[in-house]
């Protein structure tokens, strides 16, 4: 107590001049120390948003990704099945390819029919292929320009032949359903 008493007889001995400016100051000093502290506040109150920002973030990245990639992929289908013509079917396809072994067999198989699409399948037997042969065709199928499914694939090596082998496989082309329109 002995300190306020003391502070209160220096602050009365001051003049008036003196003391109006040291009420100034004085004001101003916790005009400063308020508004340092409503600051203070609101840069805690914009570090909580933005560390909720950044973990929403966090979370909405890799979900960026998965949807770039299924985007990209659905363009793509549909840029393949765009390019599809009507009288297309799996053994079309192979012969347009090239890739020939000693024999071809193409027996057709029943389709499925899945969320706007049917498939049109086949069971493609090819003997005598080389293994070179073999790996081009798959890359043509997988990457060509029509929508076409790689249901089951077997390669076998020849005994006669070890250089040759035979493929079976079981294609499926995609075509929309008969009441779908092309995407």
């Amino acid at each position: 107590m002995r300190l306020i008493e003391i502070l209160r007889e220096r602050w009365q001995a001051l003049d008036d001049r003196t003391r109006l400016r040291s009420g100034y100051a004085l004001i101003i000093l916790l005009a400063a120390a308020v508004g340092w502290s409503m600051l203070s506040d609101k840069v805690q109150e914009l570090e909580k948003k933005r560390s909720a920002r950044e973990t929403v973030l966090k979370e909405l990245l890799p979900l960026k990704v998965t949807y770039l990639s299924a985007r990209r992929s659905s363009d793509q289908l549909r840029g393949r099945m765009a390019s599809l013509l009507p009288d297309d079917s799996p053994a079309k396809i192979i012969e347009e390819i090239g890739i020939k072994g000693k024999s071809v067999k193409i027996v057709p198989l029943k389709g499925e029919e899945r969320n706007g699409f049917t498939e049109d399948a086949a069971d493609i037997r090819i003997e005598g292929l080389t293994l070179n042969e073999a790996v081009n065709l798959l890359y043509r199928l997988e990457k060509g320009g029509r929508p076409l499914v790689i249901k089951k694939s077997n390669l076998k090596v020849r005994f006669d032949d070890p250089s040759r082998s035979d493929l079976t496989l079981i294609l499926a082309l995609l075509k929309p359903a008969p009441g779908q329109t092309k995407p």
